[in-house]
C-alpha cells in the first residue's frame, strides 16, 4: 500500500500529466458539500468519507472524451485508502457478504492510464451493492454517461449511496449497506448547466433510466448534501430544481 501510495504522489509521466490535476473547473466550482469534513481529493477524482457509513458520501469527477480508451488492464487488489486520515474500510468487509464491492467512479472511465486505473480501486471508492444491480441496471448508467460524453464533451458526474441512518451493516467495521444510489450527470451549456439526476433502488430493475430521473433538489433533501454549493444561488435553482423530461439522447437509451 504504501508504494501504491508513493506512486501515486510521485509517478507523473507525460501520460499523466496530459490528465492531471483534476479539471480546475471541476475541483474548485462544482464539488458538493461535505457533511464530514473528510475531503480527499486523488488525481482523478474527489470524496467525502463518512467514517460512520465506512464509504464515501460522494465521489465526484469529470469525464473527459479523450480518456474514453479501451486499453486492456490488470485489475489490481483493493487496498485502503491512504489519505483518508481514519482509514477506509478494509477489503475484508464485503468477504462472505453476498454483496459486490461496487465501483462509484468506474474503472471503466479510467482505464486511459494504468495509475488512474489503480486508483479507482481504493476501498474509499466502493459500496455494498446487489451483484445483479452491479451488473444490471447500474453498469447500464454508467455506459450511457459514457455515450454521453463521447457525444456532448466534457462531463461532471456526482454519484454515490443514500446514506443514513439504520442501514444494514456487513464486516467487522459495520460497512453500511445503501438501499439506494444516486448519479448526478452535469453538462455545462455557456454560463448555464444542464443535470440529469439519478436516483436508483439497490436492486437490479429492467426499466429504463428515465423512469429513475429526479431533481437535484430532491437528492439534496434525502442526503443533506449541496451538490453545487459554490455555484451562484440563480444558478442553482434553475438547475437543481428541474426533473429532466428525457434523457439526452434517446436514440441511445438503453
Amino acid at each position: 500500500m504504501i508504494g501504491f501510495w508513493l506512486f501515486e504522489q510521485y509517478y507523473d509521466p507525460a501520460s499523466q500529466r496530459k490528465n492531471s490535476p483534476q479539471d480546475r473547473w471541476l475541483v474548485d466550482d462544482y464539488l458538493p458539500s461535505t457533511t464530514t469534513g473528510e475531503l480527499v481529493r486523488h488525481t482523478h477524482f474527489t470524496l467525502s468519507y463518512s467514517e460512520a457509513h465506512e464509504q464515501a458520501e460522494w465521489v465526484a469527477y469529470a469525464l473527459k472524451p479523450e480518456q474514453l480508451t479501451q486499453d486492456n488492464r490488470k485489475r489490481p487488489f483493493f487496498i485502503e485508502d491512504p489519505k483518508v486520515s481514519t482509514g477506509s474500510a478494509d477489503w475484508r468487509n464485503y468477504k462472505g457478504s453476498g454483496f459486490d464491492r461496487g465501483h462509484l467512479c468506474p474503472a471503466g472511465d479510467r482505464r486511459f492510464s494504468k495509475a488512474a486505473y489503480d486508483e479507482t480501486f481504493y476501498t474509499s471508492n466502493i459500496s455494498p451493492q446487489d451483484s445483479d444491480f452491479n451488473a444490471g441496471i447500474w453498469n447500464r448508467l454508467e455506459h450511457q454517461v459514457r455515450l454521453w460524453c463521447k457525444r456532448h464533451g466534457d462531463l461532471i458526474v456526482v454519484t454515490g449511496g443514500v446514506l443514513e441512518h439504520g442501514l444494514k451493516e456487513i464486516g467487522a467495521e459495520g460497512v453500511d449497506v445503501p438501499k439506494a444510489f444516486y448519479k448526478i450527470v452535469l453538462r455545462r451549456k455557456g454560463e448555464g448547466a444542464e443535470a440529469l439526476a439519478f436516483l436508483i433502488p439497490g436492486v437490479e430493475s429492467t426499466r429504463p433510466l428515465s423512469d429513475f430521473l429526479v431533481s437535484v433538489d430532491t437528492l439534496e433533501v434525502l442526503t443533506g448534501l449541496d451538490f453545487f454549493e459554490k455555484r451562484p444561488q440563480g444558478w442553482q435553482q434553475q438547475v437543481e430544481s428541474r426533473v429532466a423530461s428525457s434523457l439526452w439522447d434517446t436514440k441511445s437509451r438503453p
